[in-house]
């Protein structure tokens, strides 16, 4: 059979025509490759011959393109044990109550609402509002004076005149006085874990919290 590759030696016309296995490409690869260097060197011209350094070049090419493939399997296997803890570990969370970044707090009839507020920096005075989905406030609540950190807080579910509010989400709004200064402030909500949902595409698994929604299991602060 003719060689359909010019300029190839006869005693590699195997190479050019020889269907190649998936299951073991690599392995042919390494093998083609090495057979091909050694006609190289074995047909090069006398009179201009390879140079070493261009000889140790094409052997560095293939030895990092080889290196590359075989981290890219190590990394997608790590990312794949990575991914099944993480599942794992969030599994262990449903029915439990986690703390995480937010606003939006939910009041159960006859329970308490707690939440924590994240403080950036020293402040003489730390107000909470409560306020409804109207943005009228509902309660303020006085901490005092704080200093940086995250400190927790509860609101009994009573309104500025002592009465019940109505069962629903409310949102919180903290803000950090010292002097003249008001500084708004990050909150923290809690919130049961209802389900987990494990995403695609390498992502991490997703929490879904009762009324409040989906959030990341990187976003949890604390579990309660």
């Amino acid at each position: 059979m003719t060689n359909p590759v010019k300029g190839l030696p006869p005693e590699l016309s195997h190479l050019a025509i020889k269907p190649v296995n998936k299951e073991n490409s690599k392995e042919l690869g390494q093998t083609q490759f090495l057979d091909l260097m050694m006609a190289q060197l074995k047909h090069q011209d006398p009179l201009n011959p390879m140079e070493s350094g261009e000889f140790l070049g094409q052997l560095a090419q293939f030895g990092t393109v080889n290196g590359i493939t075989s981290l890219q399997s190590s990394f997608a296997d790590l990312a794949s044990s990575l991914q099944s803890s993480q599942a794992l570990q969030a599994s262990t969370l449903v029915g439990r109550n986690v703390l995480v970044p937010g606003n939006l707090a939910s009041l159960a009839d006859g329970q308490p609402l707690k939440a924590a507020v994240e403080m950036d920096a020293t402040a003489d005075q730390v107000i909470v509002q409560v306020m409804d989905q109207a943005g009228q406030v509902v309660k303020q609540l006085d901490l005092g004076p704080r200093g940086s950190g995250v400190f927790d807080f509860t609101w009994n579910g009573l309104d500025e005149g002592g009465n019940p509010a109505p069962a629903g989400n409310y949102i919180i709004r903290a803000i950090g006085r010292t002097g003249e200064t008001e500084i708004a402030q990050s909150t923290l909500v809690q919130a049961r874990v209802d389900s987990v949902t494990l995403a695609k595409g390498g992502q991490g698994p997703l929490l879904n919290l009762e009324n409040l929604g989906v959030v990341s299991l990187s976003d949890v602060v604390e579990l309660m």
